[in-house]
């Protein structure tokens, strides 16, 4: 069985960076994309960034050139940095596996509990 333990979240100021970590287990982790989706109250949930089996990587328009995301293959984890966070990051951060197809799209298998990251001054 599948399992995705995200950690890393918590409550930073406007400006300020934090890195959330995720741990797959129960299949083969670097077969695998990763993807990191968040959710902020009253709104839908939306795929932050991906990462393919190969490393390639994708990010929505609202985080590139602030968040970045990487895996260790080794040591089957996933990351997502996130710097000069903005209230608007604000939201509930979900690990994911998954797969993707041609023309980047992603689907996902698999979904983590989520971590809270909050965004306030």
């Amino acid at each position: 069985q599948v399992q995705l333990v995200e950690s890393g979240g918590g409550l930073v100021q406007p400006g300020g960076s934090l890195r959330l970590s995720c741990l797959a287990s129960g299949r083969i982790f670097s077969v695998y994309a990763m993807g990191w989706y968040r959710q902020a109250p009253g709104k839908q949930r939306e795929l932050v960034a991906s990462i393919t089996s190969g490393g390639n990587t994708k990010y929505v328009h609202s985080v590139k050139g602030r968040f970045t995301i990487s895996r260790d293959n080794a040591n089957n984890t996933v990351y997502l940095q996130m710097n000069s966070l903005s209230p608007e990051d604000t939201a509930v951060y979900y690990c994911t596996q998954g797969r993707t197809y041609k023309l980047g799209t992603y689907i996902v298998d698999y979904w983590g509990q989520g971590t809270q990251v909050t965004v306030t001054s």
